[in-house]
């Protein structure tokens, strides 16, 4: 079964995953924005100290003595220094440079304004009737340096918003979404009788008009099904006089008859009679087994009301071999219908003994945990009719007698009540026979 998805989960991450999406876009165009803007700052100062180191240097080369000699200017502490220069002649003779700087590091060519190397940035400029030339570099690797602060500044906060941003929209949409939650709770809690309206209060306009149609599909459901319980019911009812009618009248003309055809006739018509008696008995079983009211206010002991069920059974079918087995001195209460739980225990043996094999006994169980197991000797039955033997009217392949509706009554209690009702062919831990077993537990 395929795993449907959370809608608070995919607005949770949708919305997180768009705003940090946002975000690192926005990060990206500050960044982009940000590192030329910074180059142009760079710049800008490289050729102010260009522009401002030139005249003090001519002075400087002017009134060295001799005249032309390399002239290193010291320092006057330790410190990072971010920009060094040189300043050579036409011929390309270093005449002054700042104290650390390389003259390896800059271009043997001159070249006037802004130039660039693999790990420098130059600015240069002439003085003197363009025979001075000063060159002053700035190591690249400054500016990268400050722009991997600025990013890293920039982006660590996502460490701490993301989570902040997910467990913030999280709230957000659970709150937003609770009438939803407490809607879908409420026919998820739900078991196949109720049938009545869900609460659909302060829903979003989205979901109310599924709620609505849901309301009133429930309803036009629970008309249907009221329409259809009161039809069987009084369909049942209503045929039980004529068909007792039809019955003794039938008898009374047997004694009447001769011996002969016609009073072959007469038993024919008196068994029919009979069938459509007792399909009319399970037709008002099945009309109260589906119509709910199955539960009382008042709890049962079930242990107590299965062997008086039996006990009725062996007077009734003096041929049967029951045999019960129940806990001693225990008992097992239940807020299930005495009158419903008798229909089912009935039902369920009224199939084990038509259905069975006959002369075979039949065993009842009843564990002080709620579990009710009714096994009886029969043959095997396909698995693929094994399925379809809670449906109504449908009859496993034996020629017993039977309207096909044992089974769905019990299926139908067992549903209206919450149990649970397994059918096993074989029975458990048997090569052959018939088993159905059934838990109470929890009612």
């Amino acid at each position: 079964m395929k795993r449907t998805k959370s809608l608070q989960k995919t607005l949770g991450v949708g919305l997180t995953l768009g705003v940090a999406l946002l975000w690192v876009l926005a990060l990206v165009v500050a960044v982009t924005v940000l590192r030329d803007r910074m180059n142009e700052m760079f710049d800008s100062a490289l050729a102010e100290t260009a522009q401002r180191i030139m005249p003090l240097a001519v002075v400087e080369i002017i009134n060295s003595e001799p005249p032309g000699q390399l002239q290193n200017i010291m320092p006057f502490a330790a410190h990072d220094e971010y920009f060094i220069y040189l300043v050579r002649d036409n011929s390309g003779a270093v005449l002054l440079k700042s104290h650390n700087a390389d003259p390896a590091v800059f271009k043997p060519d001159f070249q006037t304004g802004f130039s660039s190397s693999a790990s420098h940035r130059f600015y240069g400029a002439s003085a003197v009737q363009d025979t001075l030339h000063i060159q002053v570099a700035e190591p690249l690797s400054q500016r990268q340096e400050a722009l991997r602060e600025m990013v890293f500044t920039l982006v660590w906060p996502l460490a701490i918003l993301i989570p902040l941003c997910f467990f913030g929209t999280w709230v957000f949409v659970r709150y937003s979404l609770r009438h939803v939650l407490a809607f879908s709770e409420a026919i998820k809690s739900r078991d196949g009788g109720d049938l009545s309206p869900i609460q659909n209060h302060n829903l979003p306009a989205e979901v109310n008009t599924i709620a609505e149609s849901l309301n009133d599909l429930l309803q036009r459901l629970r008309r249907a099904m009221e329409l259809e319980h009161a039809f069987t019911a009084n369909s049942a009812h209503e045929l039980r006089t004529p068909i007792a009618t039809a019955l003794a009248q039938i008898q009374r003309l047997q004694q009447t008859l001769p011996a002969g055809s016609s009073q072959e006739q007469a038993s024919k018509i008196e068994t029919s009679i009979r069938k459509l008696s007792r399909l009319s008995e399970k037709l008002m079983q099945l009309a109260k087994a589906e119509g709910g009211r199955l539960l009382s206010s008042e709890r049962h002991d079930l242990i107590s009301l299965l062997r008086l069920i039996v006990e009725e059974f062996r007077r009734s079918y003096a041929n049967a071999v029951i045999h019960l087995n129940v806990p001693d001195n225990e008992s097992f209460m239940s807020n299930l219908d005495a009158d419903a739980f008798a229909i089912l225990v009935q039902n369920l043996l009224d199939n084990a003994i038509k259905h069975g094999h006959e002369g075979k006994p039949i065993e009842i169980q009843f564990s002080a945990q709620g579990t009710l197991r009714i096994i009886n000797h029969a043959d095997v039955i396909p698995a693929e009719k094994l399925t379809q033997l809670h449906r109504r009217f449908v009859r496993s392949n034996s020629q017993a007698e039977g309207s096909g509706l044992g089974l769905a009554i019990a299926d139908a209690i067992v549903s209206g009540v919450g149990a649970t009702m397994t059918i096993h062919s074989p029975a458990v831990n048997r090569i052959d026979g018939f088993e159905v077993r059934i838990n109470f537990s929890g009612i």
